[in-house]
């Protein structure tokens, strides 16, 4: 029953599915009836500061629903968990050889100053991505795009990529290999329109704050003062959009609340009807009737700096002591508490493609990588310091938020309690701080993880091949890389041999310990029940406000 309050989508996440708790004509005649009578307005909390607000750097979930908010690309995830044209006006068509794909655009489309928007808005947006002085890290989404890679080498110039605009209303897109999974990349934050004219208007400034920018999405960003400073920030309805009608909420205020503690005394005083808990307060919230579990396609791991010559965590011994001294069962169930799962490998649980008319899950067919054994954690460490030596001594770099910092201190105990002579710092960041210290691999280890761009199992095997900028303990593997390319090139039509690639490519970086799974993330939240069809993703922007609304 609690679940029904919001709506769930996950792209063939299929287990990760939650029930929708109303079709949409049925909530747009509640919300109709409701409307004079209920203030539309909803208050919710996250956890950190959102570090950007441009779409070709946004690469965290905060930003992600941000971004979905007050921006939309050519398609858009619904209740029901599909991408369906939203910036387009009808699914594309596709040549025969699955490499052209022909966009038409809603000639009613515009811009939140209500200027009209145009194919070239989305050729200038997906350029900007794939300039290499941009420094997006979901550049490499563009390799999919004919020449996208030379492009992203500057080999090219950035109008050799595969996109150009037909008319004022017709995109056409040249795919480099035929990509099963490129309708979920046109509904992800790095393939929205931008404005080249606002861009360069605002030069280095652009997006810092609401006013630098301009939007076509269902809703406009306001009171925005600065990536990784300011702590609360609202979503306006806008009035421009092209579908405003099914927009019931008039505003979202979204607050900064880092420890669950200040979140809960919050949504108890009625300040926000959306929290996050962590740890003992999710243990102790769990039987309210406002608790619900969201589950994520979203593993959290560990990154180990592999680039430096003289960090201890280029001997695989070392790195699998670390991996086989963690008790994740106790992690989940005692430090976290708020429905994340105990991880069977680097692709979670549900992620299922279907191949010659059957659907295959990646994790079941991948097996079990990840085990607790503190004696073969003890046997590997002693083999590690015949290099190492009896002692060694590393920090953690870790977000500064509740369940990050928790985490990371039942680590550091765990490897001391397990490992004699390691000695583990914790070291506490904001978020933004984190993220921008793993872009530069300015850590020893890292508290890390990744959450589905999009519902296949690429999206986490491509990360760690060399070069990849969200490979931020800089692995490299020849093997794994040949595998990786095979997916993608070779194998891109042949779905079961790209199946294998992909299982043999997971297998190989967890046997050598190169990332060490930590958990399947789940977020433990109160909710109102006033609030009705938020959909919440498992992949992608985690969270969709379009079709919400409240209710007495």
């Amino acid at each position: 029953m609690k679940q029904k309050r919001w709506v769930t989508t996950s792209v063939v996440l299929t287990s990760l599915v939650l029930a929708s708790c109303g079709n949409k004509e049925q909530a747009d005649e509640t919300a109709s009836s409701k409307g004079g009578e209920v203030e539309q307005v909803f208050k919710t909390v996250v956890p950190t500061e959102m570090p950007t607000m441009d779409v070709s750097l946004n690469s965290d979930v905060v930003s992600a629903t941000a971004t979905n908010s007050v921006y939309e690309g050519l398609y858009r995830f619904n209740g029901e968990g599909k991408a369906e044209p939203a910036g387009a006006s009808e699914v594309a068509e596709v040549s025969q050889d699955g490499l052209v794909y022909t966009f038409k655009l809603r000639e009613e489309a515009k811009w939140s100053d209500g200027q009209p928007l145009t194919a070239k808005d989305y050729v200038y947006s997906w350029q900007r991505g794939a300039n290499p002085d941009t420094g997006s890290e979901y550049g490499f989404l563009f390799t999919a795009l004919k020449n996208g890679e030379a492009v992203l080498a500057g080999d090219k110039p950035v109008t050799e990529l595969g996109v150009q605009a037909i008319s004022d209303h017709e995109l056409e897109v040249t795919l480099e290999q035929p990509t099963p999974y490129f309708d979920y990349l046109v509904a992800f934050s790095t393939f929205f329109p931008q404005r080249q004219d606002i861009v360069e208007k605002y030069g280095k400034d652009y997006a810092a704050t609401s006013e630098n920018a301009v939007y076509n999405g269902p809703y406009v960003l306001t009171d925005f003062d600065g990536p990784g400073t300011d702590i609360d920030w609202n979503y306006e309805k806008n009035p421009e959009y092209w579908d405003k009608e099914t927009v019931k909420l008039d505003r979202i205020e979204v607050m900064v609340a880092k420890e669950s503690s200040t979140a809960l005394n919050l949504y108890k005083d009625g300040q926000t009807e959306d929290i996050i808990l962590t740890g003992e307060l999710a243990q102790q919230m769990a039987d309210d009737p406002d608790f619900v579990s969201d589950k994520k396609a979203s593993t959290m791991y560990l990154e180990m700096n592999q680039k430096d010559k003289d960090s201890p965590f280029n001997n695989e011994d070392f790195r699998k002591a670390i991996s086989y001294a963690i008790d994740r069962e106790s992690l989940v169930t005692q430090i976290l508490g708020d429905g994340s799962i105990v991880p069977t490998g680097l692709v979670p649980a549900g992620i299922k493609i279907n191949i010659d008319g059957k659907e295959q899950e990646f994790a079941k067919d991948s097996g079990n990588h990840v085990a607790y054994n503190p004696e073969k954690a003890k046997d590997h460490w002693e083999k590690a310091q015949k290099e190492l030596g009896k002692e060694v001594e590393f920090s953690i770099l870790t977000s500064d938020t509740d369940s990050a910092k928790k985490v990371s201190e039942y680590l550091q105990g765990t490897f001391k309690e397990t490992l004699p002579g390691v000695k583990v710092n914790v070291n506490p960041v904001t978020f933004a701080i984190r993220i921008g210290r793993g872009l530069k691999t300015d850590f020893e280890m890292l508290n890390s993880g990744w959450n589905a761009d999009y519902a296949d199992p690429s999206t986490f095997i491509d990360l760690f091949e060399t070069g990849v900028s969200y490979n931020l303990g800089k692995y490299s593997n020849a093997e794994y890389d040949k595998l990786v390319k095979q997916a993608s090139v070779e194998h891109a039509n042949d779905p079961e041999k790209r199946w294998q690639d992909m299982l043999a490519a997971e297998k190989l970086i967890l046997d050598q310990a190169a990332v060490i799974p930590l958990y399947q993330k789940a977020e433990a939240h109160l909710r109102s029940p006033n609030v009705k069809d938020v959909v919440v993703n498992a992949a992608g922007a985690p969270y969709d406000y379009k079709w919400a609304y409240k209710v007495k």
